[in-house]
């Protein structure tokens, strides 16, 4: 009797475990998605802020990736929302899709500010070496295919803290806003064997990919928001297919749905 009564506490366990694993939110999808950092200023009252950023850190479903910045120092001032130079960007590259939960900024410790024209070496705590956490506006989902604006804004007038002896240290307060730059188009044409090419046409401008040879699936990726003809080229065999105004919206995938050719 008391075998079968651990027994069945276990197999209660059991269950109680999967149940609350399958609760769990998965913030991956499959694909990649491509990032570009940039970084822009909330103006401050001084001559300059030279900043040397090392990497930027993005959090997504519990693991960091790291985007190396190999830019050299610059000064963040010059770059302000609403001027010619709006933002500079920092690094770019490829990442999982999914949910953005953290990101992290890394300077390294050769940073300076100019305050009536003297040049001041920027000391930050010790905890630079983890990075500064970013707040973020919200936890932005990167959908495969598209590409992503990560805009850091840096507050200036917040960062700088004065010591009270004529020094500074520099306590970076961020705010990460992400925008999508592109959209995407997707779609099945069947039957598997047309195997056709399929371009996207906005004007001069045309985009082309081929279906895959199992499913008959296709996405073009690094739209601008507009209205795309989609032509259908298929091998011998086939009638071509055209669809018109298709619209494209930046951060959204557009389905034609199923197309059969005849």
């Amino acid at each position: 009797m008391k075998n079968k009564t651990i027994y069945a506490t276990l197999i209660a366990l059991v269950i109680a475990i999967t149940a609350f694993t399958g609760c769990k939110k998965d913030t991956q999808t499959s694909g990649t998605t491509k990032v570009e950092i940039r970084m822009t200023d909330a103006p401050g009252d001084f001559d300059a802020i030279n900043l040397n950023v090392k990497q930027v850190i993005l959090v997504s479903g519990g693991k960091p990736y790291t985007f190396e910045v190999d830019h050299g120092i610059f000064n963040i001032l010059d770059f302000r929302i609403g001027t010619s130079s709006p933002d500079i960007l920092v690094a770019s590259g490829d990442m999982p899709s999914g949910e953005i939960n953290e990101i992290r900024l890394v300077l390294y410790d050769n940073n300076t500010i100019v305050v009536d024209g003297k040049v001041q070496d920027l000391k930050t705590p010790s905890a630079q070496s983890s990075g500064w956490k970013v707040k973020l506006t919200e936890n932005p989902e990167l959908v495969p295919g598209v590409t992503y604006t990560l805009l850091l804004d840096f507050d200036a007038a917040k960062s700088i803290v004065a010591t009270g002896n004529g020094k500074y240290i520099l306590k970076p307060v961020v705010r990460g806003i992400t925008a999508a730059t592109s959209g995407l188009i997707s779609g099945t044409v069947l039957p598997i064997g047309s195997h056709p090419e399929v371009l996207v046409i906005n004007g001069t401008d045309t985009v082309g990919t081929v279906t895959d040879m199992i499913t008959g699936k296709f996405t073009v990726g690094g739209l601008a928001t507009g209205n795309y003809t989609v032509k259908i080229l298929p091998v011998e065999g086939f009638a071509e297919t055209t669809i018109p105004n298709v619209a494209v919206t930046v951060g959204q995938n557009t389905s034609i749905g199923i197309v059969t050719l005849q």
